[in-house]
């Protein structure tokens, strides 16, 4: 009764956009592992993060809850395929009754005593018409869809702790640029000041000066809360206090490293992740769930036949239930009909047409999703690359200005404004470059998530 499954076909184009904001794609045949085949240890070089990986796949626990559900599931789809056996019990029973000689037959009162040991199952369904085993298919659909959601809690796990990572070692890059900066602007403040006592700079350069301290100080303050919680977040996710030897060398980092991750990433084919992608793949698998239950609910309009089936012995003593003569046995097949059930069946295998069409979309959703998530992040790789060293550039430009402004100042040829806005220019310009680079790894680890990675430890090549 089940129907026959078709794949919904994809709403999705053939090959990932192109144009200049996707850079140069690379071929699809390439000769290299295919990114979801890509171990997160071969992704993720630093050794800190592949320790922290590994600490968060252990004690995180979102992902142990993700695998009890699993579990779970499993031990639904065991019920529900229980069904398809007949349920023997062992029974006995003991029955002592006394009858007053008012009830008696004999006019005297008496004691009447029942024994009895039996062996059988009771109202075993006969599967003429699949329904039990439609149940059973959609029991064990869910437990495969259980278990795709559960890589893909992994999965994103994985790429959150990567970017918790990146995070917390460009806060610290921040702040230690902070701190840098309020140190050479209060140089530079205690020589304005001391310019201003000797009457060769006046009040305004002063309290520009001191602005500038005062503004470096509550960056100081912000970036030194901000990496704070970023260790919060990142003991969170690893599910457990950080060991001391990692928590030390964390401390120590005071720079993102742009090799921390893999640069290049073979994209493939859209329609490969339709292979690889669980959560894809769970949406699916919900699917042909919903499709083995309109088989169930098809089923329920043809008759249902049942057994109940009995051996055993009975007497009215113990000794007697082990005598040939004692021996009983029952055997009550039963046939159920539906002729009117007030619209129940009809309305039951509409929900679950219903259900089954919901199911296709949310399929289909899951795709575009998948699609526009592969597309975003080769869009920012195609461009954050460019951006990155424009952005270099601009800081470079900036230091000079910043160097020619404050030899000007101190030479007595401007003021001091024009050198607190090379300063200020510089600084700004110094955080763009750190937050533009956190950026672009980032998207790294996004588009390694897109496409379906971080599921597996090790690279499936370098295994073989």
């Amino acid at each position: 009764m089940i129907p026959d499954y078709i794949r919904p076909p994809l709403s999705i184009a053939g090959i990932w956009p192109s144009g200049p904001a996707y850079g140069v794609a690379e071929a699809p045949g390439a000769d290299r592992a295919a990114a979801v085949d890509l171990g997160w240890r071969d992704v993720f070089r630093d050794p800190r993060l592949q320790a922290l990986i590994a600490l968060a796949l252990e004690s995180n626990r979102d992902l142990r809850v993700a695998a009890l559900n699993v579990e779970a599931a499993r031990a639904q789809y065991q019920i529900q395929r229980a069904d398809m056996f007949p349920h023997i019990d062992a029974s006995a029973s003991a029955l002592n009754e006394r009858i007053p000689a008012k009830l008696s037959t004999t006019g005297m009162s008496m004691i009447s005593r029942d024994y009895s040991i039996g062996l059988g199952f009771t109202s075993y369904e006969l599967d003429v018409f699949g329904r039990v085993r439609s149940l059973e298919e959609q029991a064990l659909e869910q437990y495969f869809a259980q278990e795709e959601t559960r890589t893909s809690v992994q999965i994103t796990l994985v790429a959150e702790v990567a970017n918790a990572y990146l995070t917390l070692l460009a806060d610290q890059e921040l702040l230690q640029l902070t701190g840098d900066t309020l140190y050479s602007q209060q140089q530079s403040y205690e020589l304005t000041k001391l310019s201003y006592q000797q009457g060769v700079a006046n009040e305004l350069d002063l309290r520009q000066a001191e602005t500038s301290v005062r503004t470096a100080e509550t960056n100081l303050a912000q970036y030194t809360r901000q990496v704070a919680q970023d260790r919060n977040a990142l003991s969170l996710l690893v599910g457990q206090p950080l060991p001391e030897s990692l928590e030390a060398g964390l401390a120590q980092e005071r720079r993102l490293d742009d090799a921390a991750l893999l640069a290049g990433l073979p994209v493939g084919l859209p329609s490969q992740l339709l292979e690889r992608r669980p959560d894809i793949r769970a949406a699916e698998h919900a699917l042909k769930a919903a499709n083995a239950n309109v088989g169930a609910a098809r089923a329920a309009f043809f008759p249902s036949i049942s057994l109940t089936a009995t051996d055993g012995t009975a007497g009215t003593s113990l000794s007697q239930l082990f005598t040939g003569a004692s021996r009983t046995w029952t055997f009550a097949p039963q046939i159920r009909v539906p002729i009117f059930e007030g619209g129940a069946l009809e309305a039951g295998l509409d929900a679950a047409k219903v259900q089954k069409t919901i199911q296709v979309a949310q399929y289909e959703k899951a795709i575009q999703v998948a699609f526009r998530e592969v597309a975003d992040a080769l869009a920012a790789r195609g461009t954050l690359g460019d951006q990155v060293r424009a952005q270099e550039a601009l800081v470079d430009a900036s230091a000079a200005r910043y160097r020619l402004s404050e030899m000007r100042f101190r030479s007595g040829v401007e003021g001091y404004l024009n050198t607190l806005d090379a300063q200020r220019t510089l600084y700004g310009s110094q955080q763009t470059l750190i937050a533009t680079r956190l950026s672009r790894l980032s998207n790294i680890v996004s588009l390694y998530k897109a496409l379906g990675g971080g599921w597996s430890e090790h690279t499936a090549q370098l295994e073989r």
